[in-house]
């Protein structure tokens, strides 16, 4: 068995990003941004009411606030602080998601900040800290072998690993940096092997040709790579043609 998750939401006003109520369709779980990298109310509202009426899961994607760089901009937040605005965006998810008539059921955090919780130790820990302060005890989605992933266990939050289709590895098991040629993937063929590896064989190839192991509950895909909901498509089908049941982890 396999959960699918996206990142959605992620637009702001009148700007659009995603296509939601399409990868929706394809999608168990969906990743709404909370405001703090893409996201507004409405938008927020919006998605929640989509993914409950379709069954979707609904995780909280908890972010650096940084709209400008949509998440993606390194910063340095003091732990307590982060902690806080941690609790702050999964409180404000849970509301819509109250209203459409769900809950919000786990946590990931999104860019840059993903990037840090894979190493850093005390914003790992702050990140933790956030989601126990929101009071709920979610699971946390995140890099198999992380410093977050580490820590939540610690404290006796659910842990997720999870794996991603439409990106690259180093040989050591990360994400390769979105600047380096060759780091998003966006070949339906290749991303659609590459998922069922994960899927099969808790396994990949890195950029530069190793093997790397990759053991998984969760594969992402990114809403805003080219293609994205072709991109999904396929990946489902292809999963689902190996015998992968597609179903969410919670």
């Amino acid at each position: 068995m396999l959960d699918l998750n996206a990142d959605l939401g992620e637009g702001f006003g009148r700007w659009e990003l995603t296509d939601d109520e399409a990868m929706l369709s394809v999608v168990t779980s969906a990743n709404v941004a909370c405001g703090f990298h893409a996201g507004d109310p409405s938008i927020m509202r919006r998605v929640c009411d989509l993914a409950a009426r379709r069954g979707v899961r609904i995780g909280a994607q908890v972010s650096y606030r940084d709209l400008a760089g949509f998440g993606r901009r390194a910063m340095d937040v003091p732990a307590d602080e982060l902690a806080d605005e941690i609790a702050y965006q999964i409180g404000a998810l849970d509301v819509f998601a109250r209203a459409a008539g769900a809950t919000v059921a786990y946590v990931k955090p999104h860019g840059a900040l993903y990037n840090r919780v894979v190493s850093d130790e005390q914003q790992a820990a702050a990140v933790v800290a956030g989601v126990r302060l929101a009071g709920a005890g979610l699971p946390v989605l995140g890099l198999p072998g992380s410093a977050l992933l580490r820590e939540a266990g610690r404290v006796g939050l659910g842990v997720v690993p999870e794996a991603f289709a439409d990106r690259s590895y180093t040989a050591a098991g990360t994400l390769v940096p979105r600047g380096t040629p060759g780091a998003v993937l966006t070949d339906p063929d290749q991303v659609a092997t590459r998922a069922v590896a994960f899927a099969c064989e808790g396994r990949t190839t890195a950029l530069d040709g190793s093997a790397v192991s990759v053991r998984a509950r969760s594969l992402c895909l990114h809403g805003d790579t080219p293609g994205a909901v072709e991109l999904a498509k396929r990946v489902r089908a292809a999963l689902e043609g190996a015998g992968v049941h597609v179903a969410a982890f919670v």
